[in-house]
């Protein structure tokens, strides 16, 4: 079999064709973000032709897109209607209590400042269902259709119909759907039940507004890329990666495009995963570096965790959506170098992004950027980048850091180039830190898996300054994120609210409400010709304490829902709040609040390749050597150091070579520190072990 996995990032598009026999082609291209399919469908067809096969021969098509996340953060999406409750026009605007600023009476609130809904156009109606589901006020359907024609003269394109209580009993919501289509014909219709069909009616209502915002142009494109994937006879259908790491098809992301966002980066998380595990060690901190953020995710024993409902935001806005943990940061290889009016040396979050991108670039770019150091100090070559594909003109980068950096500072081109890298690594180390030490879990438990076109390049130096013992460069690192897309399964999660306690629990209520959660997972993916036998389901529960406001997600077991299933819910929710919290309660009982199944449809999923094996000696691999600039551990004297150049595809299993060193490839340049030593494993992976170690 033979699939691909394509991944859209903003500044390079990165292609993976996987074949069964262990045949495997990549490919980067410059994204085309006016419209990513072009880029997309262009580079598979030179993937295609590079690898000798024709593009119909591919009979899997997987992608990441950073579409419906660009809409929210550059805020132009489409123009969206809303139909509420009675009382409740100005939610969205009100929102939370917490703001950006805590003692500020005059900040812009974003979600305020930048509306998924303008206030003219939140519009309510007489309908009131209380928390238990039962029908207080019955909907007011002619309400409705007066609503909706004037929405439809004001020519919106996408209405978000979001009702009190609509988790619990959604009748009225799907009546105003059927009212809709009748009266509005093509708009884009967004349920806050289908949606996000859980309690917390300001996230409720974001999250029903975000993917009605987004819907529009978001199932356009995929509608476009679709049919461009069928007219080149490519796969059956689109998957596509979802923000909870999980692939659903084209016609569900068109449904509920909400659930693509931060898609690309819990791909990169994924692919770190199974890179991982192919090397034998499957906790993994994952650093994937691109060209103007870093994605950090830290997935212990290859488990992917996800964020709490109340952290799952997207710019400036509430998605109460399903997302595994991944944190990005502004630190990549556009990162700005600059020296500020105070003196203040400091390197992002801007980036020059890929036009005109850094000053090596010879594209009118001007700023000096990480890339132009790491150009400065001799990592990166002349003909080094995308094989020498890519002119670059050093003399540029060392201008753009003398005349901007080290005369500014008073120091030398070398020392100003080593601290633009520093500074960079720094904030990656800072970021890891926050997301594993501070939340229980010991870096030097893990290995750091580098991935995308620059997390080679700072890897080395973070596994020294946090004591993570190895780090694992994968055979294709620039494109990790798309090979992440061929190492999962179709997911759909389906929750709902239930309030129930582990002192007293409504068995009957968690009985129906499970067996109705699994009856609609297993219609979706029967509904994407998933067969009975590759369908799993898998069962969680967000639980808490009495009191607190935040609830933790626990897996909880399968079988008969009884006693013994609550006691053993309750107690994996104890084990839970023991580690992040360092605080357990055994004494109190458990509130069971969300409740979920997961239906899960098996794909086939790639296998990493054993390479051939050599000797230790990896000298026929050297293709040069080099001057290059490296410093000891806590050094802050560079120097100058003859370096030996490796060539990455001629590296076998088994060999050995020690820092300093340079390893090129096509999509990637990998840096071994001085002192540290890398090994080549049984499928191509560079493990690279600290000097300290």
């Amino acid at each position: 079999m033979k699939r691909i996995g394509v991944d859209v990032g903003g500044t390079f598009t990165d292609l993976v064709l996987w074949d069964d026999d262990g045949t495997v082609t990549v490919h980067k291209t410059p994204s085309t973000n006016h419209d990513p399919s072009i880029g997309t469908m262009d580079g598979i067809g030179v993937l295609a032709e590079r690898a000798g096969i024709d593009p119909s021969e591919i009979e899997m098509f997987f992608h990441g897109t950073t579409v419906a996340t660009n809409i929210v953060l550059e805020h132009n999406g489409s123009d969206v209607g809303m139909i509420t409750t009675d009382g409740f026009r100005d939610l969205l605007h009100i929102a939370r209590k917490k703001r950006p600023l805590n003692y500020s009476n005059y900040q812009e609130l974003p979600w305020q400042k930048w509306q998924l809904v303008p206030r003219r156009n939140r519009r309510t109606v007489p309908e009131r269902i209380d928390a238990s589901g039962t029908v207080l006020t019955p909907l007011d359907e002619d309400a409705v259709r007066r609503e909706v024609a004037l929405l439809r003269e004001r020519g919106v394109a996408a209405i978000a119909v979001a009702f009190l209580h609509a988790y619990r009993n959604p009748t009225h919501e799907r009546r105003v759907k059927e009212i809709i289509l009748e009266e509005y014909p093509g708009v884009f219709i967004s349920l806050s039940s289908e949606v996000a069909s859980q309690y917390r009616e300001y996230e409720r209502f974001s999250t029903t507004a975000l993917n009605a915002f987004i819907g529009p142009k978001t199932s356009s494109y995929i509608a476009n890329l679709a049919g461009k994937a069928k007219a080149a006879e490519v796969g059956e259908d689109v998957h596509l990666m979802t923000s909870a790491g999980g692939l659903v098809t084209s016609r569900s992301a068109s449904e509920i495009p909400v659930s693509l966002l931060t898609s690309g980066v819990v791909a990169g998380l994924l692919g770190g995963c199974a890179i991982g595990a192919a090397s034998g060690f499957p906790s993994v901190i994952t650093l994937d570096v691109g060209g103007t953020s870093a994605d950090i995710g830290v997935a212990p024993d290859g488990r992917l965790r996800m964020k709490h409902l109340l952290d799952t935001r997207v710019g400036d806005y509430h998605a109460m959506v399903p997302m595994a943990e991944v944190d990005t940061i502004g630190a990549g290889g556009g990162s700005v170098a600059m020296v500020d009016e105070g003196g203040m040396f400091r390197v992002g979050p801007r980036s020059a992004g890929a036009y005109p991108g850094p000053a090596c670039y010879n594209r009118g770019g001007t700023e000096p950027t990480s890339t132009d150091a790491m150009v400065v100090m001799g990592w990166l070559r002349e003909d080094s980048f995308l094989s020498g594909t890519m002119d670059v003109v050093p003399a540029l980068a060392e201008d753009a850091i003398r005349g901007q950096v080290a005369e500014r500072l008073g120091t030398s081109l070398e020392k100003a180039a080593m601290g633009i890298f520093t500074i960079l690594a720094h904030s990656m180390t800072e970021a890891i830190s926050l997301h594993s030490v501070r939340k229980g879990y010991d870096p030097r438990d893990f290995s750091l898996v580098a991935e995308g076109g620059a997390g080679p390049l700072f890897a080395w130096q973070i596994a020294e300054q946090l004591g993570i013992p190895r780090v694992i460069v994968p055979g294709h690192p620039g494109i990790t994120s798309a090979v992440g897309l061929l190492t999962t399964d179709i997911r759909y999660e389906v929750p709902t609210t239930v309030w129930t306690s582990s002192a007293e629990p409504d068995l009957a209520l968690l009985r129906e409400q499970m067996d109705r959660l699994a009856d609609q997972a297993t219609a979706q993916l029967r509904a994407d010709g998933i067969a009975e036998e590759d369908i799993t389901l898998e069962r969680s529960v967000d639980c808490r304490y009495v009191g607190q406001g935040y609830e933790l997600r626990v897996a909880a077991p399968a079988g008969e829902i009884d006693e013994a299933w609550v006691q053993q819910t309750a107690e994996a929710f104890h084990e839970a709040h023991g580690r992040t919290y360092s605080q357990r309660f055994d004494d109190k009982p458990v509130q069971l609040v969300n409740i979920r199944v997961t239906g899960v449809g098996a794909v086939p999923h790639v296998r990493i390749a054993e390479i051939e094996r050599g000797g230790e000696d990896a000298a026929h691999a050297i293709k040069t050597t080099t001057k290059a600039l490296f410093w000891e551990r806590d050094s802050a004297e560079p120097e100058w150091m003859e370096t030996p150049v490796y060539r990455r595809e001629l590296l076998l299993a088994g060999n050995t070579f020690t820092g300093p060193a340079i390893v090129e490839q096509f999509d990637s340049t990998t840096i071994v520190g001085i002192g540290q030593r890398a090994t080549v494993d049984a499928v191509g992976h560079i493990i690279i072990e600290r000097a300290s170690a």
